[in-house]
C-alpha cells in the first residue's frame, strides 16, 4: 500500500490471475475528502492508464448496505466515464476485505452491478455488467482519419467486420483487422490520433482479429489518456461484445473470449457474455494484487 496526498492506493492487475498478465490499476478504496485536483495528480503519480477512486453511494443507489459505492476513474490526463478494468481490480480489492458477492458501483456512465466468485482454485473473479449499450455509424472520412493515424490501409481491414462506434459506458471505434500479423504490427501516429479521438469523443480504438466465431485479439491504442496502449480494457470489451451482437456476428446467448496484452507482454483473458433479452453486457475475469511502487 502507498500513500499518494493522504490517498492510501492499492495496485491491483486485472483480467489475469497473475501480477505479470493483464493492466494494472490503481484503486484507492476511501477517496472521501479528495477534490477533482487530487485524484488526477494521484492518478499522474500512479501512471496507470486507469485509477478508480471509490466513495460512499448517492441516495438511493441500492445493493446491500456497506456494498454500494460512487466510483470515478481517473487517466493521467483526465477522468473517464467508465473504466473496466479499474471496476475489476476495485471489486477484488473489496471482495477481499468484505467477501465476496454482489457490489454496485455508481459511475459517471451509470449504475454498474458487480459480482465477485472465487472460482475452483481459489482465484477471486469479478463480472461487471455494462450500461445500457449503442451501436453508432461512422463516417468513411473518419475511418479514413483512423487509418492513416494508425497507418493502416483500407485492405488491412476485414470487411465482414464493418467500422462502428460502440458504447457500453465509453465510445470505442472499432476497427478489425483483416490478418493477426496486421494487429501485431501496431505503431501509430501519437499526436493525430489523440487528436482525432478526441474530436469524436472516443476512450480507445478497439482492434481486433477474428480468431473464430467466438475468439477474438483486441488492442487498444489510448493516447487520449496519455497511454500509448491499453493492455486490457473492459469498457471496450463490453461495447465489442455490443457490436458483435448488433452485427448478428454472434447468438443472442454467446460467450466470447477476448485475448489482449500478448503483444505487450501482458496476456490478459476477457469473458464476455451476452443474454438474450437482456441489452447489457457481462465482462469477467481475474484480478491479482501488485506490489507497491
Amino acid at each position: 500500500m502507498e500513500t499518494f496526498t493522504g490517498a492510501e492506493v492499492l495496485r491491483y492487475t486485472a483480467f489475469s490471475s497473475h501480477p505479470s498478465g493483464g493492466n494494472p490499476a490503481g484503486v484507492v478504496l476511501d477517496a472521501a475528502g479528495l477534490d477533482d485536483t487530487a485524484l488526477l495528480a494521484i492518478a499522474a503519480e500512479v501512471g496507470y492508464s486507469e485509477t478508480a477512486f471509490l466513495t460512499s453511494p448517492p441516495e438511493g443507489l441500492g445493493g446491500e448496505p456497506g456494498r454500494a459505492f460512487t466510483a470515478r476513474y481517473f487517466s493521467p490526463l483526465a477522468e473517464v466515464p467508465f473504466c473496466g478494468h479499474a471496476t475489476v481490480a476495485a471489486a477484488v480489492a473489496l471482495a477481499e476485505r468484505i467477501g465476496p458477492g454482489d457490489l454496485v458501483f455508481a459511475t459517471p456512465a451509470g449504475t454498474v452491478p458487480v459480482t465477485v466468485t472465487t472460482d475452483a482454485s481459489g482465484t477471486l473473479r469479478a463480472t461487471l455488467t455494462s450500461v445500457e449499450p449503442r451501436i453508432e455509424p461512422v463516417s468513411g472520412e473518419d475511418v479514413t482519419e483512423a487509418l492513416a493515424s494508425l497507418g493502416w490501409d483500407p485492405a488491412d481491414l476485414d470487411p465482414a467486420l464493418p467500422p462502428r462506434i460502440a458504447f457500453a459506458g465509453a465510445r470505442h471505434l472499432v476497427l478489425a483487422a483483416a490478418t493477426r500479423a496486421r494487429l501485431a504490427a501496431l505503431d501509430y501516429a501519437f499526436e493525430p490520433l489523440a487528436a482525432f479521438m478526441r474530436r469524436l469523443d472516443l476512450t480507445t480504438l478497439q482492434l481486433v482479429w477474428r480468431e473464430s466465431g467466438s475468439v477474438f485479439h483486441v488492442r487498444d491504442p489510448f493516447p487520449v489518456g496519455g497511454v500509448v496502449e491499453d493492455p486490457a480494457t473492459g469498457a471496450a470489451a463490453a461495447a465489442f461484445g455490443a457490436y458483435a451482437r448488433e452485427l448478428g456476428l454472434v447468438p443472442d446467448d454467446a460467450r466470447l473470449t477476448l485475448h489482449q496484452g500478448d503483444d505487450l507482454g501482458r496476456p490478459g483473458i476477457l469473458d464476455v457474455e451476452l443474454r438474450a433479452g437482456d441489452p447489457r453486457v457481462r465482462v469477467g475475469g481475474a484480478a491479482a494484487r501488485l506490489a507497491a511502487g
